[in-house]
């Protein structure tokens, strides 16, 4: 399709539906989850764990999203989709938490006006004929990061965690599924990415309990669409942690994702590095940032760059683009406020190891996780996100953006809460950054919507024929709002709705922006505790835009649909954390139930998006 008439369609569809939409349908009130086979092939099919997605009400969080650059129409998202976690419980319970975490598979064919929920194929529990297709050992998976090639295949990327056998090892391995057009690259571009045509794994973890031994995470994607030498290479990067250590691994395609080259390691001269994300220029050439932690041997936190001019082939040595100060939510683990008695899991794969009072915490909650200041909130810290413009044939340009402390707003925080450190806190913005690859010169750092108030953090970017989209979270609204406390918190520790998304565009390659407006039309708490057997709030740590010229459509993590309630285990707490849930107290065993009305809407954590004209 021509670039201008699909610019024109997308425009045309995104006119007269509300500006937001709910993109995952996990109750039979939006709809349910319809299994990825029945889309492609129009057969039924079902099992226990879609049959769980639909009538859930569960969590969502990370979400990634794509445009089919070959028909606008078609937009495909993902997150971290704990929707069958209950999978297999009767009806009226009891119910156990025995279930998957999986990579969701949202499709839309309007645009974006709704989408069709779905689970990429291969979880524990798929019988349908796309189940032997997947080539990968996991009980469960996460972040989930999405690419499209110009001829109608989607890739999908993710971590895996949990061992299929059930033991306490951490796989850690990384994979990637490919989704294709059942026509061919001929098909009709409406139903591009559509048929499942299996997963493989990219790289492989070594076995051991609580994310020990070699873990391969923080995932990233992008393909190839200049027309060039490389069209078609698909290209995968994550973070490998082994011990204290940690390194970013490379990988490429070049036979549409049905094999990958050896893992290549390029972060040899650099330590403490994490999150990785991928950017293609005009020329084919494939740039890879990632930030790095400091080190007492003298690094410094900074966004750090690697370029690879043969297809991926080999890169060169790291460079530093820029330096910066971080924010990272912290605390101290303080005594317990409550002691809870002993309580039955009831969120199996994502428990947290108690920490002993005094130690670092970098999210904190209720009972074991509990910190020292009293304050609730979710794990944040910096990460670089960057892209390129596919389609500009005379710049090497690499567009960066990265949440960090803005210089000159590092305050004593009172407590021992802190973001720059402990009893330090400093409010964060939204910084863009333009690297010539080229010369190797980096602009100079700017702040894309620099306000007197609010925390800004988890931005994305993206390109296309000129545009460039941002999008971030933003508390500018939170009445509670200090430098001193984490997001969302007030002096005594209450919480209350305070995250909208905001978005900014720019046509001059970021030397301005304009269109800087919010998203969101509520405004929503994300320090519910829905994790760590609802002891504790998880956001997830990304949201994602993707464009196509000057539209593009966004999506993040939302908790309007969040059902708030009192926790039996500490019926006087006043922090606004707790969401709704029922357990029982077996006072001859001294045990907590776990929740028995998980369907109530206390884990209600959903994707939504929206179009960006």
């Amino acid at each position: 399709m021509h670039l201008k008439s699909a610019c024109l369609l997308l425009a045309a569809a995104t006119a007269g539906f509300a500006s937001e939409v709910r993109i995952t349908t996990d109750s039979t009130a939006a709809g349910g989850y319809v299994s990825a086979y029945t889309q492609a092939t129009g057969i039924p099919y079902t099992d226990p764990v879609l049959t769980e997605c639909s009538q859930a009400r569960g969590r969502q969080n990370e979400p990634s999203v794509a445009i089919n650059p070959r028909d606008t129409r078609v937009i495909v998202a993902s997150s971290n989709d704990y929707c069958g976690v209950y999978a297999g419980s009767p009806s009226s319970g009891p119910f156990v938490s025995s279930g998957p975490i999986w990579l969701g598979y949202y499709r839309s064919e309007n645009s974006g006006a709704a989408f069709v929920s779905s689970l990429v194929p291969g979880y524990p529990g798929d019988t349908s004929p796309y189940a032997e297709l997947a080539h990968i050992r996991t009980a469960s998976s996460g972040d989930p990061v999405i690419a499209w090639d110009n001829h109608g295949r989607v890739y999908f990327g993710s971590e895996s965690s949990d061992d299929p056998a059930g033991s306490k090892k951490t796989l850690g391995d990384v994979w990637v599924a490919r989704f294709d057009n059942p026509a061919g690259t001929a098909g009709a571009p409406i139903n591009d990415g559509k048929r499942f045509l299996g997963s493989v794994i990219v790289a492989r973890g070594s076995s051991a309990p609580n994310a020990g031994g070699k873990f391969n995470d923080k995932t990233a994607i992008e393909a190839d669409r200049t027309g060039g030498s490389c069209d078609g290479n698909v290209y995968f990067s994550w973070s490998r942690f082994t011990g204290n250590s940690s390194n970013i691994y490379f990988s490429r395609s070049t036979d549409h994702g049905a094999s990958w080259s050896s893992p290549q390691l390029f972060t040899s001269n650099v330590k403490n590095v994490q999150d990785p994300d991928i950017s293609v220029t005009g020329s084919g050439n494939i740039y890879v940032t990632f930030g790095q932690g400091a080190t007492v041997s003298g690094q410094k936190d900074a966004v750090v760059i690697a370029k690879s001019a043969d297809c991926g082939k080999t890169f060169n040595k790291p460079a530093v683009v820029t330096t910066f100060i971080p924010y990272t939510a912290q605390d101290v683990v303080g005594a317990q406020p409550v002691p809870p008695r002993a309580s039955q899991p009831d969120d199996p794969k994502s428990e947290e190891a108690p920490f002993a009072a005094g130690t670092l915490a970098r999210d904190c909650g209720d009972f074991d996780n509990a910190c020292a200041s009293g304050y609730t909130f979710f794990r944040r810290s910096t990460a670089p996100r960057s892209t390129a413009d596919q389609t500009d044939r005379i710049h090497e340009w690499i567009y960066i953006v990265y949440d960090a402390t803005k210089p000159g707003t590092e305050v004593p925080s009172g407590t021992t809460y802190g973001s720059v450190s402990i009893g330090t806190g400093s409010q964060s913005g939204i910084y863009f950054i333009r690297y010539d690859g080229n010369t190797t010169v980096a602009s100079t750092p700017v702040l894309i919507d620099n306000q007197a108030v609010g925390h800004q953090f988890f931005p994305d970017i993206s390109a296309d024929s000129g545009y460039l989209h941002a999008i971030w979270w933003d508390s500018r609204n939170d009445l509670t709002y200090s430098p001193t406390r984490p997001v969302g918190n007030d002096a005594a520790g209450h919480t209350v709705a305070s995250l909208d998304v905001y978005r900014a565009r720019s046509t001059d390659g970021g030397r301005t922006w304009t269109s800087k407006t919010r998203i969101t039309t509520l405004a929503s708490n994300p320090n519910y505790e829905q994790f760590s057997n609802r002891a504790t709030p998880f956001a997830g740590d990304y949201l994602w835009v993707s464009s196509i010229a000057a539209v593009a459509f966004s999506t993040w993590t939302d908790w309007r649909d969040t059902i708030a309630g009192q926790d039996p285990r500490e019926p006087n707490a006043t922090d606004g954390a707790n969401v709704s849930q029922c357990r029982t107290y077996d006072a001859t065993a001294k045990v907590w139930s776990g929740d028995q009305c998980p369907h109530a809407g206390g884990l209600d954590q959903n994707i939504y998006g929206a179009p960006l004209p």
